[in-house]
């Protein structure tokens, strides 16, 4: 399986970006799903998860009620809407199957797609 992350960008402090996650490949079932996002000099951090069907999210504190993880019709594509952005947003954001809030709770990382909030 290989997952392909997108929809970066440059964006203003407060404004939007949806980044989506499609899957690829020999899918035997379709599994939960997450964001991670790595800043220069931090470490990797998780974001947001979803389970298979889409019906069970989860967020870290630092991006609830501004981000929303939710699974395209075809379940194979997950999109990270993210609002109110700001300046520590910055970060490359990577998708992953698995679900929790470590990096190893995680399998087949995507390559990464850069975000950047300018104040």
């Amino acid at each position: 399986v290989q997952l392909q992350a997108s929809g970066g960008g440059l964006v203003q402090a407060g404004g939007s970006l949806r980044l989506s996650c499609a899957a690829s490949g020999t899918l035997s079932d379709i599994s939960a799903m997450g964001w991670f996002r790595q800043a220069p000099g931090k470490e990797r951090e998780f974001v947001a998860a979803i389970n298979w069907s889409g019906e069970m999210t989860h967020y870290a504190d630092s991006v609830k009620g501004r981000f929303t993880i939710s699974r395209g019709n075809a379940k194979n594509t997950v999109y990270l809407q993210m609002g109110s952005l700001k300046p520590e947003d910055t970060a490359v954001y990577y998708c992953a199957r698995g679900w929790g809030t470590t990096p190893t709770d995680y399998i087949n990382w995507g390559q990464g797609t850069q975000v950047t909030v300018s104040s």
